[in-house]
């Protein structure tokens, strides 16, 4: 898709809503808290039914979605119920299904934990190696590309293609990038998950996920699960994400603009061991995110010497808020280890929010001037 493809889709989003409305209505979607809908006589007539089964709150937020993934979308509670609803509508006793070995760790725990005793044989491979094996045998095969919180990245359509061949499922977690920075279904992925509680809201202040997809079986099978299963969405919550999913090509923009500025200038610094950011030129998956994504992403990582550094510039930085997760208006770090994921003691995945990039330098700056 094009730059100006992309930002039709934009500018579509924001007027999208509007198109129906009559004299008098509000020009943002409602908030209907309510978990029944008026239902005399025969229900099909009625396009509500139960709050379990519909919300024109939900809709509205689907909507938006659908337009900017150009696909049909289905909202979850959490980017991990988006996960979780993939996983349990595809696989069966029996099957074998592959994910990440070093994307975000708790989908390798659900899936280990909740789908092994089900007779799922549930096996691992590093992203940069998925195509070094065979695809013949899965029925599903996930990819978190860039992966978290490594940046680590695979080559989407050809991943693609071999599991056409091989006829897996191809899934792909577009969390870090969301649809303006990369494409998954263009470049011939089954479905996206994203966790909207990231850049999607972008406002830190609600939990959302939603999948993307142009199977048809497949949406049935995840409106099925989701209704039957009771993970739904709050009204409230939808809402949320709707307002924040209107500023979303601006704040992304910015974030990953000083993102890719900031990643430069951590690479020269004395402090910094090693910087992982797609867009350096010197990245090893520099290459294939050029190919594949639009920009960069606004998430980056560096490692410095030891844990106690890491700790020192997550808390001392007075433009850092030192927490979990990613995507937000406000820059945040952490230092990964302490969540148990293989990586050096000393690394910090930093989530590049929408301060302007000068401040913001001049912070991360100096409290690293301050390790001398």
């Amino acid at each position: 898709m094009t730059k100006i493809d992309l930002e039709t889709r934009t500018a579509e989003l924001l007027h999208h809503f509007g198109r129906t409305l009559q004299p008098g209505d509000s020009v943002t979607p409602p908030i209907f808290p309510t978990a029944v809908f008026h239902l005399p006589g025969d229900p099909s007539t009625a396009r509500y039914h139960y709050g379990r089964y519909h919300n024109p709150t939900w809709a509205a937020l689907e909507d938006a979605l659908a337009v900017l993934e150009g696909a049909e979308c289905i909202a979850f509670p959490s980017g991990m119920a988006a996960v979780a609803a993939i996983l349990i509508t595809q696989a069966r006793s029996g099957d074998r299904i592959l994910i990440p070995a070093d994307g975000y760790f708790t989908t390798r725990v659900l899936a280990e934990k909740f789908l092994g005793p089900l007779g799922v044989k549930v096996e691992t491979r590093p992203t940069t190696r998925l195509l070094e094996g065979s695809f013949d045998g899965y029925r599903l095969v996930i990819a978190e590309t860039p992966s978290n919180p490594g940046l680590e990245v695979c080559d989407i359509a050809a991943v693609s293609a071999r599991a056409k061949l091989a006829g897996a499922l191809f899934v792909v977690d577009n969390t870090t990038m969301t649809p303006l920075g990369q494409r998954p279904l263009e470049l011939g992925a089954d479905a996206v998950i994203n966790s909207d509680t990231k850049a999607i809201n972008g406002h830190s202040d609600a939990l959302m996920g939603h999948v993307a997809t142009r199977n048809a079986a497949l949406m049935e099978h995840l409106r099925d699960w989701r209704k039957y299963s009771g993970s739904i969405p709050g009204p409230f919550e939808c809402w949320q994400v709707f307002r924040g999913l209107e500023t979303l090509e601006v704040r992304f923009g910015r974030m990953c603009s000083s993102a890719s500025e900031i990643a430069g200038r951590l690479a020269e610094h004395p402090a910094v061991q090693s910087v992982r950011y797609p867009g350096l030129p010197t990245d090893p998956s520099h290459g294939i995110a050029k190919r594949q994504m639009s920009c960069y992403g606004s998430m980056l990582n560096l490692t410095l010497k030891d844990a106690v550094s890491a700790e020192r510039f997550i808390n001392e930085c007075k433009l850092i808020q030192p927490s979990t997760s990613f995507g937000g208006v406000r820059t945040c770090a952490e230092r990964r280890e302490r969540w148990g994921d293989a990586v050096d003691p000393g690394f910090v995945r930093l989530s590049i929010g929408i301060e302007p990039l000068e401040p913001l330098w001049s912070a991360i700056s100096a409290t690293l001037n301050s390790f001398n």
